[in-house]
């Protein structure tokens, strides 16, 4: 049992999504940051089905009820055990009643914790993520909840620690294919033309981009477009000539032309991107 006693912007309970559920109109969801979430499982020794925390900044304190395994990655949200300080994307030993501390990340947005055995919280349509925009799964933690741990997995965790490349500074390169709709835009290159920045409008279901420079991105077709299907990495170009990038809690149908898609590689890269990130896209080769 971990004992939550704080909780900072948002810490949502995520596994690795519930797929096969679009019929229903339900999404994947899942962790945003599927990369660093899959690390923590690996550290930790648990199979990568496991359900973890992820954490928006940093914030949250964790105590133990009884011996425990864990590891933090993603953001580099400083981490201490009973004030002292130990390291990102580390195997960490903790005994009975002690306390795990993350502080506020400098970079990134999202944090990733693990425990040996995963978070055992009942699954909802095969998953124990949180969809933020449906609301399915379990709600956000909250200071004085108690989270039971799950089996401990017979095979060890054989790494001590993860050298992991620091998260980029200055401007981003997200990598991007054209369409399906390209051709619903006077220029659709237009969007490597400048930089963007990302906006406080940003969420798991999407980040909106501002234009930090460079031209707008202006339709040349002005019906709407039916429904369809919305891919994750998806960029989305409303009326405002907004983009929004599709991220994990994304809707599965939408109307609005989708003028790019993220590369699979990059999406997790975007998942990381705080409010103020400026950022420019590139056509992938």
């Amino acid at each position: 049992m971990i004992v939550v006693d704080q909780v900072g912007p948002l810490a949502t309970i995520q596994d690795r999504g519930r797929p096969g559920w679009f019929d229903s109109g339900v999404g994947v969801a899942g962790a945003a940051d599927r990369s660093s979430f899959q690390l923590a499982n690996r550290l930790v020794g648990n199979p990568e089905k496991c359900a973890g925390i992820e954490v928006l900044i940093g914030g949250l304190v964790l105590r133990t009820a009884r011996r425990c395994t864990m590891a933090v990655t993603g953001a580099p949200a400083p981490a201490t055990v009973d004030g002292t300080p130990v390291g990102h994307t580390s195997v960490l030993e903790l005994g009975a009643g002690q306390t795990l501390r993350l502080g506020m990340a400098s970079t990134g947005l999202r944090s990733y914790v693990a425990v040996r055995g995963g978070i055992d919280v009942p699954p909802v349509l095969g998953s124990r993520s949180r969809d933020t925009l449906s609301g399915i799964g379990p709600r956000p933690l909250r200071s004085g909840a108690r989270l039971p741990i799950g089996p401990v997995p017979q095979t060890l965790p054989n790494v001590d620690f993860a050298p992991v490349a620091n998260l980029p500074t200055g401007m981003w390169t997200i990598r991007v294919m054209l369409g399906p709709r390209a051709d619903w835009f006077v220029d659709a290159d237009a969007l490597f033309d400048g930089a963007w920045v990302v906006s406080t409008d940003t969420d798991r279901i999407g980040a909106r981009l501002d234009r930090h420079d460079g031209p707008a991105l202006r339709r040349s077709v002005s019906r709407e477009l039916p429904t369809e299907g919305m891919a994750l990495g998806s960029i989305q170009v409303p009326p405002s000539g907004q983009p929004v990038v599709f991220l994990a809690d994304h809707p599965i149908t939408g109307g609005y032309p989708v003028i790019a898609v993220v590369v699979d590689a990059d999406v997790d890269t975007m998942a990381q991107a705080r409010p103020g990130q400026p950022l420019r896209f590139c056509r992938a080769r």
